[in-house]
């Protein structure tokens, strides 16, 4: 555990008793402070006061005695409307924080040389930081992964010189982190999401920006508009270096047909390691990821000194990927089923249509999100059939309809049963059962990973089906 020793003596809120919240509350009452933790969840009171939380109604006390706020990063900050219990910080001059923020200063008082990468973006982040944390275990050293993915970041090891912290930072905590300042500022890609928290997109993207503006070093893929004038700004302020995954550059970390290179500014390219073969790494989104891990890592060793000469290609080829990510779970003969449960808009589903172009037997709903799956229309063509699960199947019927053959299979046991008769049947040379919603899982599951649970113990129902070991 991180203990939150600058908060030493001082009162602290915090809001919101999640796990991340509970890891904060913990980590600010070994450091010293005086704590007054609160939730508007009954059921979530209940649970951290089993925790042993100290709960105080934040509605009922007199704010200026807090020095912080620190708030969980679901709750609204700015948009729709700010939560109560920031309206009550701002009018009494105390500054609003999160977890990551805490971890920030305590790194910056104790160890400011211990190596930090922050990785944010739309989409792929989470591959991007598993994977950046797989190449430097490979290489032998001492990695804490976190953040959004995996463990909260105060339950994690302290920070150190010779421990890299590999941090995934959604939009909401980088809101959070005002003193935000890694080794290495990993920004990926920017498409329009979580408009009904910031507002617009240009907001969304500015706070994404923050991870770049802090950095020693940043790594910016740069194929897309928002994060090409992201790196322009920083090459201004600080040293930056550019990835892509469409297009040769130089100076920067690009793909010659699937092989990841690195270019001097006179066109000079080092051959890294080769994305062919790599089942866990199909598909040039994550082609652009894998093109951010080798970047993050390789800049970090540069800036700390040490040698960045590496067998890439074995790091690369050993990672076994994440659940729910284009995870291929099990075959019944040529046919491969894949949960790609994580992808909850059609930008994400963009990604899987991409990769498996052609004889997909798509699982596609639950509860949409804007535009539905219009912006999909090019990739239809690839679809052999599609099967309607959720709140969405009326509408996505209505898209489908005289462009893909569908049925409306409600839930989504009935659709992997559909599906699989269906797919054994295809001509195809691998057919491929594609669980990729575009949509959130809120309407049957309570999360996109207990979606795709549930489809992996569906295909593991099926008669003759062999599965995969989960990562």
């Amino acid at each position: 555990m991180i203990r939150a020793t600058s908060f030493d003596g001082k009162k602290v809120a915090v809001f919101g008793l999640g796990s991340s919240g509970i890891a904060a509350v913990r980590s600010l009452l070994a450091g010293g402070a005086d704590v007054a933790a609160w939730d508007d969840s009954a059921a979530g009171r209940e649970a951290a006061q089993k925790d042993g939380v100290p709960l105080i109604d934040l509605s009922r006390v007199d704010w200026s005695q807090f020095s912080s706020l620190v708030l969980a990063p679901g709750v609204p900050l700015t948009h729709p409307e700010p939560h109560w219990t920031v309206k009550a910080a701002r009018a009494s001059g105390v500054e609003i924080i999160g977890d990551i923020e805490i971890f920030a200063r305590e790194r910056m008082t104790h160890a400011p040389n211990a190596p930090f990468i922050a990785v944010t973006g739309t989409n792929g982040k989470s591959t991007t930081t598993a994977l950046i944390a797989h190449i430097l275990r490979h290489f032998g050293h001492d990695v804490q992964l976190g953040g959004n993915i995996g463990r909260a970041i105060l339950t994690l090891d302290e920070p150190a010189s010779d421990r890299f912290h590999v941090i995934e930072l959604s939009s909401f905590q980088i809101d959070l982190t005002p003193t935000l300042k890694p080794t290495v500022g990993v920004m990926l890609n920017v498409t329009p999401d979580h408009i009904d928290r910031h507002g617009t997109i240009e907001n969304y993207a500015a706070v994404k920006e923050r991870v770049v503006q802090g950095a020693d070093v940043a790594a910016v893929g740069i194929d897309d508009e928002f994060a090409l004038a992201m790196l322009q700004r920083r090459v201004q302020a600080g040293p930056a270096i550019a990835f892509s995954a469409k297009k040769s550059i130089a100076p920067g970390y690009s793909l010659l047909d699937d092989t990841i290179i690195c270019s001097n500014r006179e066109a000079l390219a080092v051959k890294l390691a080769s994305l062919r073969g790599v089942a866990s790494l199909r598909g040039r989104h994550n082609a652009q990821n894998a093109l951010g891990a080798i970047a993050a890592v390789r800049e970090c060793f540069n800036w700390l000194g040490r040698s960045s000469d590496a067998d890439w290609q074995a790091a690369l080829s050993s990672f076994p990927g994440l659940p729910h990510r284009m995870e291929e779970i099990g075959r019944i003969g040529n046919v491969l089923f894949v949960n790609d449960s994580k992808a909850t808009n059609a930008d994400s589903t963009e990604k899987a249509l991409l990769t498996f172009p052609r004889d997909v037997f798509w699982i596609v709903g639950g509860r949409p999100k804007a535009g539905g799956i219009a912006p999909l229309e090019r990739y239809f063509g690839g679809v052999a059939k599609a099967y309607l699960i959720g709140e969405s199947s009326d509408d996505f019927a209505r898209t489908l309809e005289g462009k893909v053959a569908y049925e409306r299979s409600g839930t989504l046991d009935a659709a992997v049963s559909a599906a699989a008769r269906d797919a054994k049947s295809s001509s195809g040379a691998e057919p491929i059962v594609l669980l990729s919603p575009a949509c959130a899982s809120y309407d049957q599951f309570r999360n996109f990973e207990v979606r795709g649970d549930h489809f992996r113990r569906a295909v593991e129902a099926l008669p003759g089906v062999v599965m995969r070991t989960a990562p």
